[in-house]
């Protein structure tokens, strides 16, 4: 059987250790396949207060902040010797975003995440990371 040459790498990054160590990863694996690598962060409702949610001031300059933090990562990429580095923003439930708007855009071979979430931790222990494994329509590699 042979394998399948993986063209376009999404990784969804968002700041937790194993994101982190996900998107070493990503870069490593970009790089030796000559792979594009397409950053993804998503800007999550859940973590807003209703008053957050209704200024749009407030989702502008979050949005923002994402936007400028997620430029850190790419410059590391092409730092790294990656050769072809985009990034995404998405809003919404992070899972759902990446698995039913990101992937869809950007239709990449091989989704690369860590297997923690940054926020909420104790109470969604994971489930991001399961979610996209058991819903997204191409491979996963989930690193911890």
């Amino acid at each position: 059987m042979s394998e399948k040459r993986i063209n376009r790498i999404l990784v969804g990054v968002d700041d937790s250790a194993d994101a982190l160590l996900a998107f070493d990863y990503a870069i490593e694996r970009a790089a030796a396949e000559d792979a594009e690598l397409i950053i993804t962060s998503v800007l999550e409702s859940d973590e807003l207060s209703v008053f957050q949610a209704m200024d749009k001031d407030f989702i502008h300059g979050e949005r923002s902040e994402l936007e400028e933090h997620i430029l850190e990562y790419r410059d590391k990429a092409l730092a790294k010797g990656v050769k072809n580095v985009r990034t995404i923003i998405a809003e919404g439930d992070a899972g759902e975003s990446i698995v039913k708007k990101v992937i869809p855009k950007v239709n990449p071979d091989l989704l690369i995440i860590g297997s923690e979430s940054k926020k909420g931790i104790k109470g969604r222990f994971g489930s991001q990371a399961a979610y996209m494994a058991k819903h997204a329509p191409i491979s996963v590699l989930v690193v911890r």
